[in-house]
């Protein structure tokens, strides 16, 4: 038989599949870097994206927080707006109770009595004067109790003093002053 050498055949398949192999090893190796950067490319474009979202986020978080600071601002200019406004509406509606106060003192003040001073705080009002006797006092107390713009008189103190040949009584006198049913059905409306 004869003999026939295949080892040449053999070394030069082993050094093609070798060489195979390593082209096929690099190129797995240059398919995996490239797949690796393939992927960190996309995070960063990706993380990238989202600090873009963030920082746009944060801008209309700021500008939004501007426009709360605002109308902060703004609601409490229009409370000190309103709390004016109400003061003023008081004060328009309590222009004719002094009028109505001392028209009603003057009508009720009956004779021999003099005010000396009269100081209101509120709805009280503190009357001080000379009457030439304390029935007078009395009198004056009558009259406001039954008086629609008057109410509730309380005497703090009657003294009689002696004035040369004459005696008066010095007198401090509350009272509280009354809105008419007519002002209350003007407010309402």
């Amino acid at each position: 038989m004869p003999s026939i050498n295949l080892l040449p055949w053999r070394e030069a398949e082993r050094k093609k599949r070798q060489r195979d192999f390593g082209v096929a090893t690099g190129g797995a190796v240059v398919a995996g870097i490239a797949v690796v950067v393939a992927a960190i490319f996309a995070y960063s474009q990706m993380i990238s994206s989202q600090q873009e979202r963030n920082k746009r986020l944060t801008d209309e978080i700021v500008e939004l927080e501007k426009s709360i600071a605002e109308i902060d601002g703004l609601e409490r200019q229009k409370e000190r707006l309103l709390a004016r406004m109400e003061i003023i509406e008081e004060l328009q509606k309590s222009r004719p109770e002094i009028v109505h106060l001392f028209d009603e003192l003057v009508r009720q003040l009956p004779e021999g009595v003099y005010l000396t001073g009269m100081k209101q705080t509120g709805s009280r009002v503190e009357i001080r004067g000379v009457a030439q006797s304390s029935t007078r006092v009395s009198a004056l107390m009558r009259q406001i109790d039954s008086s629609e713009w008057l109410s509730d008189p309380e005497v703090e103190r009657v003294e009689t003093t002696q004035s040369g040949a004459s005696r008066q009584s010095e007198f401090v006198v509350y009272l509280k002053q009354v809105r008419s049913s007519a002002e209350g059905m003007e407010d309402a409306e």
